[in-house]
């Protein structure tokens, strides 16, 4: 079955890409520059999901909120301490707030859509809460304006998301941790009676995936020199398709960073093109539901 879905796969991701090349003003420096802009910040947190999912941990619903939270706390420090300081308080809120989540899942053993699901009603809630839904605003001269330039063409957001890439292939290739992620993920009670610690490889996966959603919500925090809990509304639901029509499997157990940088890049391009062809928002949304609905429906019952 894996032969045909990889065709079905290919088929698609070349008509995806004739249709790109086809649509009048893709090739324009400006669309490029978009897509590798629309790809950065979907595919931080994209990354970040893909520890969670290859884990068997299914996908995490709170990522858009926890990378929202972050920018808030990212540009409320910067203003006040400084640069260092804010990239530090941001990484560390992300990691924390889903370390935590992770320590429900594979500690108790809690189910992971409903831990995620409560955890993003209640980043909601108490941001809300703290902040009065009032949006932070970060100075004009800080030094974080490097994030905002261009490199022979190329945003620095981009090389970062890049280099997180390569980062989260180097952890789940030459990492114990990554090794036991594969393994746990392929069926946790095999894992447990192989000894492996299966709650502490769970619980750090979510810590990865929380420092890779933060630098998502820095990048944001810096292109839009603001913090606020709208900033990464509906990233969450490009990530997780992003990593399904990569190839990770939904199961766990599978997958890899560069299985989703391919599905960030089909994510981004079909967002890019339905732009150009003057489709709103709400399009954009309703398309990216039906890839994430054509790819379970293709991948169910893969391990049978």
């Amino acid at each position: 079955m894996r032969r045909p879905r990889a065709a079905a796969r290919a088929i698609l991701i070349g008509g995806l890409l004739i249709w790109a090349i086809l649509t009048p003003g893709f090739l324009s420096m400006p669309s490029l520059t978009a897509l590798m802009s629309t790809a950065s910040v979907i595919g931080c947190m994209a990354a970040g999901m893909t520890f969670i999912t290859i884990g068997g941990a299914i996908m995490s619903f709170a990522l858009g909120a926890t990378a929202a939270a972050s920018a808030f706390v990212f540009v409320t420090i910067l203003n006040s301490a400084g640069l260092v300081p804010a990239l530090a308080g941001a990484l560390v809120f992300g990691a924390l707030v889903t370390g935590l989540q992770g320590v429900l899942v594979g500690v108790i053993r809690a189910n992971p859509i409903i831990v995620s699901i409560a955890a993003n009603i209640l980043i909601y809630g108490i941001a809300a809460w703290l902040t009065s839904n009032q949006t932070a605003y970060g100075p004009s001269d800080s030094g974080e304006l490097f994030l905002r330039q261009v490199i022979a063409g190329v945003p620095v957001e981009f090389i970062v998301f890049l280099a997180l890439i390569a980062l989260g292939q180097f952890i789940l290739t030459y990492t114990v941790f990554g090794r036991n992620l594969l393994l746990v993920g392929s069926g946790s009670p095999a894992a447990d009676a192989l000894g492996l610690a299966v709650a502490r490889t769970i619980s750090l996966a979510y810590v990865w995936a929380g420092l890779f959603t933060a630098i998502c919500g820095i990048l944001l925090a810096v292109r839009y020199n603001q913090g606020n809990m709208s900033l990464a509304g509906n990233y969450d639901y490009d990530a997780i398709a992003a990593v399904l029509v990569g190839g990770t499997a939904v199961q766990g157990g599978d997958g890899s960073m560069l299985r989703t940088l391919i599905g960030v890049a089909v994510i981004s391009i079909i967002q890019v093109v339905l732009l150009l062809h003057g489709f709103d928002a709400a399009w954009r949304h309703l398309v990216t539901g039906l890839i994430v609905l054509g790819v379970i429906i293709l991948y169910s019952g893969r391990r049978a």
